[in-house]
């Protein structure tokens, strides 16, 4: 029989998240103690800080720029070398003068007060000058900063590009530190020397969970409170907070405990990311690289936050372009309408959401929250709906479950006919999670009308009460006749009636056999004969 058949397994099915052991909160709190030793990458602005630290990675993660100032927040990644786990941390360049270009003087004490923090946190630190521009009284004042709070430091010459280079490395012996190093972040030399002298110091970590972290984006545009909602929700300040809007410029990942209702524990990493701006009012590489970080963060997170005003009392343009961004990529979402304290008067909770659902249809799969950065209002709800998102990424339908739900959505409203014919479904069956992908197979894809599509999928969201997370649902077209010989030769036998699909098969077999009983009696009649 001609045509395309439907193979005889069923379709595989992804691998579920939660197969693997679940990790208990106890094991969790054991491991808190076992964190993974911390290198802390600490100079003046523009001695190649950031280089190094993509350097080391051996990825593009942190933004590399010739304007100084460019790092504000401290960016942490985590990184492997011969075996050896350990965190890596960027941060900003330290004694910014007034009289600096691009207006950045006005960070110098958030810039310093992050580099503390990440100075108090580190096992040790890589203290970075640069070679070209020789020894300078800023390099002065960072040294004796770092010999008064008692870490292993270790000197980086950066931008030893050549042999003459790398000799000016000897002039900083005079800053009183053991160990130098001098690098080429540029050609990739002298990294490994600086890793295995960095990390023979430290005691090996054992600090591996086994829990899949939960990767939680924070998205919007500039100035809607993304930073603060970060700090609020790990408890304290981790990127700076400020009114200008583009304060943040990488992105940021925070790890965390996020504790929900019923005592559960989930291991997380915050992304705070940059404000996402229309590409007309992109100005400068550097704003150019932030939003290129910040759409990697959407690929390759679990879970959006997706972060707007209540103050502006609907969604704006720039908004319903996240939304669709948010949307296409598949990721489960919570739509946080945030500064719920500064609302328009007058305005009344329902009002907000008919406003915001009408305004980002888009985002009619996203639960929505509003929340306030600023006082911690409703965050507990926040959570919850955090770990309902979670749960959903790994949910899983069984393909009888399915074909029950299809049933009573056609009884409950058949399909409009377009065309000659109406639509016909045979079967379903899902293949993908995270998000949802169901096969619907039909007699023909243009008798489904979008209207009916549209239904279906809010039909299987209520059904199988899939939260936050956007459904994908594919047509195939598939020939009832090959569905029969499919069915048929699965419960065939020898002896068993065969059915068939429809009154045009049937008689053609019948046709089929009388045929060959005609040429066996007519054989039978010759044999005699002879």
């Amino acid at each position: 029989m001609k045509g395309k058949r439907i193979p005889k397994s069923r379709p595989r099915r992804p691998q579920r998240r939660d197969d693997a052991e679940p990790v208990s909160a106890s094991f969790i709190d054991s491991c808190a103690h076992m964190e993974l030793p911390s290198l802390a990458i600490v100079g003046r602005p523009n001695v190649g800080k950031s280089s190094l630290f993509n350097a080391i990675l051996g990825r593009r993660q942190a933004i590399v720029h010739f304007d100084c100032g460019v790092t504000r927040d401290r960016v942490s990644a985590s990184g492997v070398w011969q075996g050896r786990r350990f965190n890596l941390i960027d941060t900003g360049g330290l004694g910014m003068f007034e009289n600096e270009t691009n207006s950045v003087g006005k960070w110098d004490k958030l810039i310093a007060e992050q580099v503390a923090a990440a100075i108090e946190d580190a096992a040790a630190i890589l203290f970075v000058v640069d070679v070209q521009a020789g020894l300078l009284p800023l390099d002065h004042g960072i040294a004796d900063r770092l010999r008064a709070c008692g870490k292993p430091v270790y000197l980086i010459a950066n931008k030893a590009d050549n042999q003459s280079d790398a000799l000016l490395a000897d002039d900083f012996h005079s800053l009183g530190f053991e160990h130098v190093h001098p690098v080429s972040c540029l050609h990739k030399r002298g990294i490994e020397d600086v890793l295995e002298d960095a990390l023979s110091g430290i005691e090996p970590s054992d600090a591996e969970l086994a829990a899949h972290a939960l990767k939680i984006a924070v998205l919007g545009r500039p100035n809607v409170g993304k930073s603060s909602l970060v700090n609020r929700l790990i408890g304290k300040d981790r990127v700076i907070v400020s009114d200008v809007a583009g304060t943040t410029r990488d992105s940021i990942d925070v790890e965390f405990e996020l504790k929900c209702s019923g005592s559960e524990v989930i291991r997380a990493v915050l992304v705070d990311t940059a404000g996402l701006r229309k590409k007309s009012k992109v100005d400068g590489a550097v704003e150019q690289y932030s939003m290129m970080r910040a759409q990697h963060s959407l690929e390759t997170c679990d879970v959006v936050l997706f972060v707007v005003e209540a103050d502006k009392g609907a969604a704006t343009s720039q908004d319903k372009t996240i939304a669709r961004m948010i949307e296409e990529s598949g990721k489960g979402c919570i739509l946080v309408v945030n500064k719920w304290d500064i609302r328009p008067e007058k305005t009344s909770r329902d009002e907000l959401i008919r406003e915001f659902r009408d305004s980002l249809p888009k985002m009619s799969y996203a639960p929505l929250v509003f929340v306030s950065a600023l006082t911690g209002e409703n965050l507990d709800v926040l959570y919850d709906l955090i770990a309902q998102v979670r749960a959903q990424l790994s949910a899983h339908i069984s393909t009888a479950m399915l074909n029950r739900v299809i049933q009573d959505a056609t009884t409950r409203t058949a399909p409009p006919v377009v065309g000659l014919k109406p639509l016909k479904i045979y079967y379903g069956a899902m293949t993908e999670t995270a998000p949802p992908h169901f096969i619907l197979f039909i007699n023909k894809r243009e008798y489904c009308a979008d209207s009916y599509k549209a239904y279906l999928s809010n039909y299987f969201r209520n059904a199988f009460n899939l939260v936050g997370v956007p459904i994908r649902i594919v047509l195939q077209e598939r020939d009832r006749r090959d569905l029969s010989e499919v069915v048929n030769h699965a419960g065939s036998s020898n002896n068993a009636k065969k059915k068939f699909a429809n009154a045009k098969q049937a008689k053609t077999a019948k046709k089929k056999a009388g045929f060959k009983k005609k040429v066996a009696a007519q054989n039978a009649r010759r044999k005699n004969q002879d």
